[in-house]
């Protein structure tokens, strides 16, 4: 990890590659996509989440991993294609399941949403890196990630 002024570069793993940047936002527990995001506002739904009413869209969403079901990818995918998905992914733990969302939309529609792990060393609760907290300027480009306040 390098430490320039305000502004930390991290390697990840891409399990989707791309780039892009947002403003992060770290999430306490796992999405469902499925019956957990309004696919139309990009806004969090479950009643039961602790960020329910925040928007994820163009965000980079940092979390442990998904949850729920597989249809999770096609409300994903979808909501790529409408523009309200997050920016990007950076996750704890490799997720089958956002991955295949990610890349169906790509497939089908030439969006890339990257998607990245950082492992249990790098990631811890709501904090990655040490570093990374809601509202940070998160950059990824292929395999780094750069974490600027």
């Amino acid at each position: 990890m390098s430490d320039d002024v305000g502004i930390r570069k991290v390697a990840v793993t891409a399990t989707v590659r791309g780039s892009a940047s947002g403003v992060a936002l770290v999430l306490d527990e796992p999405l469902s996509f499925w019956g957990g995001l309004q696919t139309e506002t990009g806004l969090i739904i479950d009643q039961h989440h602790p960020q329910r009413g925040e928007c994820v869209a163009g965000r980079v969403l940092v979390m442990d991993g998904g949850r729920g079901s597989s249809s999770a990818s096609s409300v994903l995918a979808e909501a790529v294609r409408l523009g309200t998905a997050p920016a990007a992914f950076v996750l704890r733990r490799s997720d089958e399941i956002i991955a295949l969302g990610c890349l169906v939309a790509e497939e089908l529609y030439g969006l890339v949403t990257p998607v990245v792990v950082c492992g249990e060393d790098i990631v811890s609760g709501d904090i990655v890196a040490g570093d990374i907290v809601s509202g940070d300027i998160v950059s990824i480009d292929a395999e780094t990630l750069t974490i600027a306040r």
